[in-house]
C-alpha cells in the first residue's frame, strides 16, 4: 500500500526556492543606486532603507547633518514624533564623525546594541561593557547594576572613546560620574529608555560637557542608538562630511 507521504514526485520540502521568493517592495533601481546604508546589503534592503528614507525626509526635513540623525531615528522606531525630542549638542556629529574616523572604541551598554551597530565602514572595537564584568562581581560589590559596573571596568579606555547607550539609565549616570572625575569620551550617543532615571540621566549627559546625542523624557531604546550610531559612520564614509 502506498501512503501520501511514500508518493514519488516532489514533497513539500522539494519546493524550488525560487516559488518562496517574494520581494516586500518595489525594485526601484534608482533607489538601489544610491542607497548609501551600510547596513543594506542586497537590492531589497537597500530598496526598503531608501524607500523608508525618503519618507522620513518629507517628514523631518533634509536640510542639515542634524536632520539626517533625526530622520534614522525616525525610520529606526516608525515614530515621526522622535524627530521633535532629539537633541544634539555641542558639534556632537562632528565629534563622531571625528571618532569613527580615528578608529575610536565603541562602548556599548547592552548586546543588542553591540548586534545593531554596523560592523562595516570603519575600524572601530564595538565593545559590550557586560564582557567586563562577567561574573558580576563588581556589580555585586557595590551593589549597581551590571551595565554600571561595566562601564566603570572600561574606565581605561573611556577617554575619546564613543558611548552608545540605549537601555540603562544607571550607565549613563555611571558615564557622567565618570565625567565629573575628568574622564572625558569624544561623544555620548544616550537613549536610555523607561520610567526610572531615564529622562533624568538623558538630561544629565546634555549637561556635561561632552558632545553628546539624546532624546528628551521617557522615550528611547535601542534603536535610537544604534540609529544614531550608524547614521554617524554613514556620514563618515562620505568624501564631505561635517566641518562646521
Amino acid at each position: 500500500m502506498t501512503t501520501e507521504s511514500s508518493k514519488p514526485g516532489k514533497g513539500k520540502n522539494d519546493t524550488a526556492m525560487e516559488e518562496l521568493v517574494e520581494f516586500t517592495t518595489d525594485m526601484d533601481p534608482e533607489l538601489i543606486g544610491i542607497c548609501n546604508d551600510l547596513g543594506a546589503q542586497t537590492d531589497e534592503a537597500k530598496a526598503i532603507y531608501m524607500t523608508s528614507r525618503n519618507i522620513a525626509r518629507k517628514l523631518v526635513g533634509d536640510e542639515t547633518p542634524e536632520d539626517r540623525i533625526k530622520q534614522r531615528c525616525v525610520v529606526s522606531t516608525g515614530d515621526p514624533s522622535v524627530a521633535d525630542i532629539m537633541r544634539i549638542t555641542d558639534d556632537a556629529i562632528k565629534a563622531g564623525v571625528e571618532a569613527i574616523k580615528r578608529g575610536a572604541p565603541i562602548l556599548v551598554d547592552i548586546r543588542m546594541v553591540e548586534a545593531g551597530i554596523t560592523k562595516r565602514g570603519h575600524k572601530c572595537e564595538i565593545i559590550c561593557v557586560l564582557d567586563k564584568d562577567e561574573d558580576a562581581e563588581l556589580a555585586r560589590k557595590h551593589g549597581i547594576t551590571r551595565t554600571a559596573a561595566g562601564f566603570l571596568k572600561c574606565k581605561d579606555i573611556l577617554e575619546g572613546s564613543i558611548v552608545a547607550i540605549g537601555n540603562a539609565p544607571s550607565a549613563a549616570l555611571a558615564v557622567c560620574r565618570m565625567i565629573e572625575h575628568g574622564i572625558r569620551p569624544a561623544i555620548i550617543v544616550g537613549t536610555p529608555v523607561g520610567f526610572v532615571n531615564a529622562a533624568e540621566s538623558k538630561e544629565v549627559i546634555r549637561n556635561m560637557d561632552v558632545p553628546s546625542i539624546t532624546c528628551v523624557g521617557t522615550r528611547g531604546g535601542t534603536p535610537m542608538a544604534v540609529s544614531c550610531v550608524n547614521e554617524l559612520v554613514a556620514i563618515a564614509n562620505e568624501d564631505e562630511c561635517v566641518t562646521e
